[in-house]
């Protein structure tokens, strides 16, 4: 089993120990307690993002942001890591997770409002609508997680990663980095229409895995991991909409 998410890839059901799935009976992972889970995640998430949220009145007020944006995506990171590398600490670190990270989307929502009003409703809109499409779509087998199509979309992923961290490098030491990332020209329109599309098709992936952690019978607090993996996605969705819309809006 494969992930392009990398909180969830082929070992995260496995006992480290051992390479066999742990857990079982009453205190086995299912399918509702994720879902569950997931749902206060993304409460947790929009509790601190209303608060980052509220502190923009202004183009004024766009500088105290920053460091809310700026300490939200650093302290999300930290625990995204953490959570990754201790599964067992999920219930814990997941949704400390949720809180820190709803602190950056609420402060960036802000930002990208202030300049394009009414974007990030329509960013929102669209990627639960894609949640949503894509979870009728995948149980309804429409779309299937074969292994071909895993080993493509864990491919383009690692690619965009990779892009993102050189493009982050080169602008680290003034080469100004790759212009069609941020470009609003047609090829970077067409390249963030491309992440949008990967994104959305990670949350397959993660639909297929954490289905396969409740069929084997994966211990309880996976539950708390299936359901950061998959709001890992969905932050990473919304986000790419956010810029793919911004652009387009920035050639009216």
């Amino acid at each position: 089993m494969r992930s392009g998410n990398p909180a969830l890839n082929q070992n995260t059901f496995l006992n480290v120990g051992t390479g066999t799935v742990v857990g079982g009976g009453d205190q086995a992972m299912t399918l509702s307690g994720t879902v569950n889970k997931t749902a206060i995640l993304l409460m947790l998430a929009l509790v601190t993002a209303s608060y980052t949220w509220s502190q923009f009145t202004g183009p004024e007020s766009l500088p105290t942001l920053m460091p809310w944006a700026l300490g939200g995506a650093i302290g999300g990171l930290i625990l995204g890591l953490i959570t990754a590398f201790k599964k067992t600490w999920a219930p814990v670190t997941a949704p400390l997770y949720a809180l820190v990270e709803g602190l950056f989307l609420g402060a960036i929502s802000a930002i990208f409002e202030a300049q394009f009003p009414g974007i990030v409703l329509q960013a929102v809109g669209l990627t639960f609508g894609t949640l949503a499409a894509l979870l009728i779509a995948y149980k309804s087998g429409l779309i299937k997680a074969t292994e071909n199509f895993k080993l493509g979309v864990v491919a383009a992923t690692g690619g965009i990663a990779l892009l993102y961290l050189v493009n982050i490098g080169l602008r680290m030491f003034g080469f100004g980095g790759m212009g069609f990332i941020h470009d609003s020209g047609w090829m970077g329109i067409a390249f963030s229409g491309f992440v949008v599309v990967i994104a959305a098709l990670n949350l397959v992936m993660d639909f297929d895995f954490i289905e396969s952690g409740v069929e084997a019978g994966a211990p309880k607090y996976m539950e708390w991991y299936g359901a950061f993996g998959l709001v890992v996605t969905l932050i990473w969705l919304y986000l790419e909409i956010l810029r793919l819309l911004s652009k387009l809006q920035s050639r009216d």
